[in-house]
């Protein structure tokens, strides 16, 4: 049994892209994030202020739906940095006494479909910048998980049904209406969900209208088991772009 397993070849958990100058495009690595939403905070900026002063890229938003309400996502490479550092962070100072909405917390990583030009820009370079970008600062978090009819689906079937919602969400990209971050979840959420979608714009009615345009894809009304809790934001404060990431 030993011998047999020895010749088992491991499983290719890389990230792969497009051709690149003639090359396959293949990576290791990955952004991470993580959204905590909190009430009962009186003092927003205290919280901010708090978080800037530590080596974490993250996001403070008001909670557009709790008037004491907050939503933290923090970012990073190296999921330690979320035990290492977020962890004490958020167990301490002006967020220590805050009550923490488990409903609400998500965690996912980025991932590739295979076919991006630029495999470290769709991994790390653009979903960091489009959660940190002060030009977009209102977001919409949500988790989904689809029905377990769709994995049974041929891979062109799949394909198909996937183009259809990704043309929506490019149409209101170039129209610099909403701006998307896909995370997959499988194993890190608490309830099984599959994904954690992130929209971030200028105005909030723009990501309400990608999430009603979206309803009518067979995705999203054939396919999905279930979406949601919303969490809707308006960042207070996010970290600089050019900060070091961890």
């Amino acid at each position: 049994m030993s011998e047999a397993r020895t010749r088992l070849e491991p499983p290719d958990i890389s990230e792969r892209g497009g051709l690149k100058g003639g090359q396959p495009q293949r990576s290791d690595e990955r952004l991470y994030m993580q959204m905590f939403a909190y009430t009962g905070c009186d003092d927003v900026p205290a919280v901010a202020h708090a978080i800037a002063q530590e080596p974490v890229d993250a996001v403070v938003y008001a909670d557009l739906n709790d008037p004491k309400g907050i939503g933290i996502l923090t970012v990073a490479q190296d999921p330690n940095v979320f035990v290492d550092v977020v962890r004490p962070m958020l167990s301490a100072g002006p967020t220590a006494a805050l009550q923490i909405k488990p409903d609400l917390t998500m965690f996912g990583r980025t991932y590739s479909l295979g076919y991006e030009p630029d495999l470290r820009g769709a991994l790390i370079d653009r979903p960091r910048r489009t959660v940190l970008n002060t030009d977009w600062p209102w977001a919409i978090w949500y988790p989904l998980r689809r029905h377990g009819r769709f994995a049974q689906l041929p891979p062109e079937e799949q394909r198909n049904i996937l183009a259809e919602h990704g043309e929506i969400g490019k149409r209101f990209g170039a129209a610099d209406f909403a701006h998307d971050i896909r995370l997959a979840c499988h194993g890190l959420d608490r309830d099984d969900n599959d994904f954690v979608i992130g929209l971030t714009g200028k105005e909030l009615y723009p990501l309400s209208a990608l999430v009603q345009a979206m309803r009518k894809t067979q995705q999203t009304s054939l396919h999905l088991e279930r979406l949601g809790p919303f969490f809707v934001g308006r960042a207070v404060w996010q970290s600089p772009i050019e900060r070091l990431l961890r």
